[in-house]
């Protein structure tokens, strides 16, 4: 069925169990963004307006809860930590909100010239700021100035200036993706020293079908259909922070199951048999650590796991390749760096941009330009490993 549901695949409507759906979001009691989907839709024309229809209610939700009364002669320091502790941290996911408080905490206030009035700030205030800000590392400015934008836009919004000053900044490139792509016979000593190892089978998810760590991590026997030898993205792992009042630093952490990292990155793609025959051989083992333990086992379908059920740590499976690498001699690569070589592989096979991009479920094609297209043209091709097709349509 590849008309009407590929013409929207990707999009803002998608098609699943007969119906069409859209993704939602909605504020919880305790300030927290829960994210789902909605369905039984009968066109995709109906999904979208209701996608819309939903936004402007999240969004009229965040106002209302968000809507205090600031002075408008606050200090530009005392407004931004005000704005992330109350506004800020209420809509992000706990990894953003970490990044954003070290920004704030260790980059911007430090660097400020001097003190002044939100409504007082000029485009020549951020952009001393800025500059200060950029000689720390690589990223920084540009990360920094993206922190300021959001914050201004927000203080226009509570009425306290009309003019965002950082639309006529300076802009700082964002520090390139350092990215290592394995040789063909680099990665046939990868396989092999991993082929009889515990970690094989997620090795193989990386290298041959893009995922993310977290996607890994968070896919459950369910999610595949042996029959069609599809799989589909469904969720993540991922580490929630608890962040100590006011300051950056980590109080906790917990893992848990959310959203992929962006809506592109719902999706099913079609997975090699190499892939199948190790999902079943993984099945094997994991009825035979339920047999053992139990009551003891804590079942929750994941195909990655402890013996006890439990997920592995965030950290197991980069520590397990890199002691690997170094072990061979080969150039040292995380889980990423497999996922830069899958999409290497893509590239040199002749797949277009827009479905490299739907395969790896970035946000935008813009995203994945960004990152490889110093490589587009530059590498060894990479025939082998790999079947020919890996995305399907929802009603294949």
């Amino acid at each position: 069925m590849i008309n009407e549901e590929s013409k929207y695949k990707g999009n803002i409507a998608f098609f699943y169990r007969n119906s069409w759906y859209h993704r939602k979001k909605e504020l919880l009691e305790n300030g927290k963004t829960k994210y789902g989907r909605l369905g039984g839709f009968k066109t995709p024309e109906e999904a979208e307006e209701s996608y819309f229809k939903c936004l402007a209610e999240y969004e009229e939700q965040l106002r209302n809860c968000i809507n205090p009364v600031i002075d408008k002669d606050i200090l530009f320091k005392d407004h931004l930590l005000f704005w992330f502790e109350n506004i800020f941290s209420s809509r992000a996911e706990s990894t953003t909100k970490m990044i954003t408080s070290y920004t704030i905490f260790y980059l911007i206030i430090p660097n400020l010239p001097y003190e002044i009035k939100t409504r007082l700030v000029t485009t020549d205030y951020i952009n001393e700021t800025l500059d200060k800000i950029n000689k720390i590392g690589k990223t920084t400015a540009n990360k920094s100035r993206e922190t300021l934008n959001l914050f201004f836009k927000d203080a226009i919004l509570d009425n306290v200036l009309t003019i965002n000053p950082v639309d006529s900044s300076k802009h700082y490139e964002r520090g390139k993706t350092k990215i290592i792509i394995l040789k063909k016979d680099e990665i046939k000593v990868l396989l092999e020293s991993t082929y009889r190892e515990n970690w094989y089978l997620e090795i193989l998810l990386a290298l041959f079908c893009g995922l993310r760590k977290g996607e890994i991590m968070g896919l459950k026997f369910s999610d595949f259909n042996l029959e069609k030898q599809t799989v589909k993205i469904n969720r993540q792992l991922a580490l929630e922070y608890e962040m100590e009042k006011e300051k950056y630093k980590v109080k906790s952490r917990v893992l848990i199951e959310r959203d992929p990292k962006t809506e592109n990155s719902f999706r099913t793609l079609r997975i090699p048999k190499i892939i199948v025959e190790e999902l079943l051989k993984r099945k094997e083992v994991i009825e035979r650590n339920k047999s053992l333990l139990k009551d003891d086992y804590i079942d929750n379908d994941y195909i990655s796991c402890q013996k006890n059920g439990k997920p592995h740590s965030t950290a197991a499976l980069n520590s397990y390749i890199k002691k690997v690498c170094i072990r061979k001699g080969l150039p040292e690569i995380s889980v990423h760096g497999l996922r830069h070589i899958y999409a290497t592989i893509l590239i040199e096979q002749g797949v277009a941009l827009p479905k490299i991009s739907a395969l790896l479920g970035h946000s935008s094609i813009h995203t994945t330009f960004d990152i490889y297209c110093d490589i587009i043209s530059a590498r060894e091709k990479i025939t082998a490993f790999i079947n020919n097709k890996f995305a399907v349509d929802e009603g294949e």
